[in-house]
Parts: C-alpha cells; sequence; structure tokens
C-alpha cells in the first residue's frame, strides 16, 4: 500500500489506499444506512448548539469520554466497523507502529457544508501522546492543520474515499486540525480510531 510522509516531526502519514474504491463505497452505504446517527447538542458559553454534523461513539464498554460536560458512552461495535478495525491495526503494523485501538467516532457530513471546527484529540482520556488514525469514505475534502505556536504556514490534506491518515505520537501536542466548509458536494464519513485508557475516570 503506497503510504505518503507527510510529516516527519510530528509523524504524519497518509495512507492511501485502505479500501479499494468498490469495498470503501460499499462499506460508506452500510454505515450510513444501519448505525444510529446523532446529532447531539454540546453546550457553549451557557448556550446548547446542535453539532453541525452526525456522529456515533463506539467501542469496548469502558470506552466512555468527557467532552463539553457530557459523557459519552459508545454503541457496541458494528460488525464492518471491528472488521476494519483490525484491517487498521494490520496495516499499522507493517509500519511498524503498535495500535490497540478499542474505540472509534464516526463523523457523517451529509453536505461540504457540514464541519469540524478547530481542535486537537487531546482528551485526558486518550493519554500522553495518543496514535490516532482516520479512515475517509465519500467525497474527498480536505482536512486543514495548523501550529499551535505558528511556527509554520497552515496546510491542508486532501483526504481521498478509502484512504487512511495516522496522526503519530505528539501530533495532538503540537498542531490542531479542522475540517471547514467547502462548496463541495457528497456524503462523506470518517471514522477515527483511538484507545481511551480503561483508567482515566481515576485520574
Amino acid at each position: 500500500m503506497p503510504i505518503e510522509t507527510l510529516l516527519t516531526d510530528p509523524p504524519i502519514w497518509l495512507m492511501d489506499p485502505l479500501l479499494e474504491a468498490p469495498d470503501a463505497s460499499a462499506l460508506l452505504a452500510i454505515l450510513d444506512a444501519e448505525l444510529a446517527w446523532q446529532r447531539p447538542a454540546l453546550r457553549l458559553f451557557g448556550r446548547e448548539h446542535p453539532i453541525p454534523r452526525q456522529q456515533v461513539w463506539m467501542g469496548a464498554p469502558e470506552a466512555s469520554y468527557r467532552y463539553s460536560g457530557r459523557e459519552f458512552l459508545p454503541d457496541p461495535w458494528h460488525p464492518a466497523v471491528a472488521e476494519l478495525r483490525e484491517r487498521t491495526i494490520t496495516a499499522l503494523a507493517t509500519t511498524g507502529l503498535e495500535a490497540r485501538f478499542n474505540s472509534v467516532l464516526l463523523n457523517r457530513y451529509a453536505t461540504g457544508e457540514e464541519r469540524m471546527g478547530w481542535h486537537s484529540d487531546d482528551e485526558p482520556e486518550l493519554g500522553h501522546a495518543p496514535l490516532i488514525a482516520a479512515l475517509s469514505l465519500g467525497a474527498e475534502r480536505p482536512l486543514r492543520f495548523r501550529w499551535k505556536n505558528r511556527q509554520a504556514p497552515a496546510f491542508n490534506v486532501w483526504l481521498p474515499h478509502g484512504s487512511l491518515l495516522v496522526m503519530g505520537h505528539g501530533t495532538q501536542e503540537r498542531l490542531q486540525h479542522a475540517l471547514l466548509p467547502r462548496c463541495l458536494p457528497g456524503l462523506r464519513i470518517s471514522l477515527t480510531f483511538r484507545r481511551v485508557l480503561s483508567d482515566h475516570h481515576g485520574r
């Protein structure tokens, strides 16, 4: 599988494709039709705001996390997603990366106007310097990165149908990323695999 190194410090790679187009399209249709997509409201500055996309949090029973004052409990693994998790772990192992993903955040963007704001995946539940792997399905859109210390210009990473973006150790500490609105048609679903630490409630 072709692997492109986008950054070396911190390491970011793009594996394109992880899934060939027919398999990626079949998975997109399954997830769109079979998952219980939700649009939760998050509290910001004392007001409730529905998120500008739909999502499903999925994983092991202990893989809960808190965000914006709410605790999200995982749905059980869908068989197709569980199989994809194993495929992703195997692909990373071929590059020397050990992944022990126990959860995944799925985001559904119905149009190019739906979005994800600037953030880092640095919640305490993920531990220090987490490894994050994100599979993209459907309409190709760019994920925009910016350095927290502004040491260099922001940049885009276009995410093709069936590709896997791997954000290595240290990426969340030093960069933020966002899926900004674009005048682009088509459904997009992303699956962001991560590991929630089982002892995070006691920290």
